[in-house]
């Protein structure tokens, strides 16, 4: 097999266990995979890179039996393989670990590791005998503490992959899928689930992993191949050595991975959100900032830390035990209130927080401002559309077709919607969690521009990320979060990547100084 930029070599002694040679799948309109070549070894971590809409969503559904490819081939264990369903995947060995958890909440741990596949005798589940096993296989993870009777919904988020990944084991998975891992979870955790990956790799199990943050691919993977319009633009490049610079052309075509809009002097003007003393307790305490028309401020900090909660108590979602939020001079309580004062915000998770995914991109858009289309009763969907596609203009959305569901768009023009929404709504505050999570390296730089045209048309700008790169090229000014406190404050240009990082993680440097 090989491709452009196929320099890498395979790991030593390790044989293949999967391969895909010229794999081409078509929908109405778009050919999402276009002559796709992968190989995967045992035991080993291949990273698979390229940006939303490059084909990685529908190249893994191939290999779990959500899709069928139109032509070429599929090996896997030297065998060819066309998986009818998602269950003929698993029970071949191939397990898919989605960004968004398939887990059933209302069900314990157990009964989810071993969901489709229930032991049972005369007809009856066999519950102490799938517990056992689930505990096994936790031990095997490095995580007999999970109950194995305990419900799903009551673990966090790491608990939950955790519970993924025993499922896919259940099956005895000869090689594990999985996209973006890392996305929801604290340092800490993903230091964790490294761990995992290595011992799973230690055992023969491959695994293909998915992620937009470089950083990871150097630390965990073997091998990577890039995925651009559908097609391999490399392959089998080794991960902890090829330079950033040759990763991202083969993804975009630019060769840096973070590209700013410049900031541009800006007139000192009074705050027009002033946050005093706010605090809940148990997730921050005594948050005290404030944002200019036409300023972007950054908040830095970890998962975990209460930068999220603080969004959402400023945006009226959570009601604070003590401290205060005005906007314009006028006190913010409740999300309807911070609506009127002209406040907005994108919330992390966008497709379960802030938008109706079967619903259309216009109906998307005109939520924040729906009366506004409202005449004698009746909705003029005429003018919704026409809004709509105005912002999307603005927005250069793709592709620019508001009535199609916003399910079908790429995580980046998801991200374009949840904003153009405010846009309608004459916002005069946006607040960003997590502007460009699960967001290609092309489509962050594109909310980057919008990000600062918001800024120079004069709306302030409260966002939070766990990329600090973005925070100290974005923001103007930046605050430092760490177990529930902004800690620190400074101009962005007055600080480096390396600092933030210790001041989030350890607090070592420049501690004990005013925020």
């Amino acid at each position: 097999m090989s491709a452009p930029g196929a320099t890498g070599a395979a790991v030593p002694g390790a044989a293949p266990v999967l391969r895909l040679t010229d794999v081409v799948k078509t929908f109405p309109g778009v050919r999402a995979l276009d002559g796709v070549q992968l190989e995967v070894n045992e035991g080993e971590v291949h990273c698979l890179l390229g940006q939303n809409g490059a084909g990685k969503s529908t190249l893994i559904k191939v290999l779990a039996g959500v899709h069928h490819a139109d032509s070429g081939e599929i090996s896997w264990l030297g065998e060819p393989f066309a998986p009818a369903t998602p269950q003929a995947a698993m029970r071949a060995g191939i397990a898919t670990i989605y960004q968004e958890l398939d887990l059933v909440d209302d069900l314990s741990v157990a009964e989810n590791a071993f969901l489709g596949h229930e032991e049972s005798r005369f007809g009856f589940t066999r519950r102490r005998s799938s517990a056992a096993k689930t505990r096994q296989i936790l031990a095997r993870l490095g995580h007999p503490e999970i109950p194995a009777r305990r419900l799903v919904k009551h673990l966090p988020a790491a608990g939950k992959q955790i519970v993924s990944m025993a499922r896919a084991l259940s099956h005895d998975a000869r090689l594990i899928v999985m996209d973006e891992p890392s996305a929801v979870l604290a340092h800490d955790e993903v230091a964790n689930l490294f761990r995992i990956i290595r011992e799973l790799t230690a055992q023969g199990i491959a695994v293909i992993y998915i992620s937009h943050r470089l950083a990871e691919i150097r630390e965990i993977g073997d091998r990577v191949t890039v995925l651009k319009d559908g097609r391999t633009t490399a392959a089998n490049l080794p991960a902890r050595t090829t330079p950033t610079r040759e990763l991202v052309g083969k993804m975009t075509g630019r060769s840096i991975e973070y590209v700013f809009p410049p900031r541009r002097p800006r007139d000192e003007t009074e705050p027009i959100l002033v946050v005093a003393g706010l605090t809940r307790h148990g997730e921050f305490a005594d948050a005290t900032l404030a944002v200019a028309p036409g300023e972007i401020v950054g908040i830095a900090g970890l998962v975990g830390s209460g930068r999220s909660e603080l969004l959402e108590t400023i945006f009226g979602a959570r009601r604070p035990d003590s401290g205060t939020v005005t906007m314009d001079g006028r006190r913010v309580t409740g999300v309807g209130g911070a609506v009127a004062r002209g406040i907005g915000m994108a919330p992390e998770e966008r497709k379960s927080q802030a938008l109706l995914l079967d619903e259309p991109v216009y109906k998307n858009m005109t939520l924040a401002s729906f009366s506004g289309f409202a005449h004698g009763g009746f909705t003029d969907t005429r003018d919704e559309r026409a809004a709509a596609l105005k912002t999307a203009d603005l927005l250069e959305l793709r592709p620019r077709d508001v009535d199609r569901p916003v399910r079908t768009l790429s995580g980046g023009n998801q991200q374009k919607v949840v904003v153009g929404r405010w846009l309608l709504g004459g916002t005069k505050l946006l607040l960003l969690d997590e502007p460009t999570r699960g967001v290609d390296v092309g489509a962050r730089a594109e909310l980057y521009q919008v990000i600062r045209g918001l800024a120079e048309d004069g709306v302030a700008v409260l966002l939070v990320s766990s990329e600090v790169p973005e925070v100290l090229g974005l923001a103007d000014r930046v605050l430092v979060m760490r177990e529930g406190r902004l800690i620190h404050e400074a101009p962005a240009d007055e600080l480096d990547e390396d600092t933030v990082l210790d001041l989030v993680m350890a607090g070592s440097l420049l501690e004990g100084e005013p925020a």
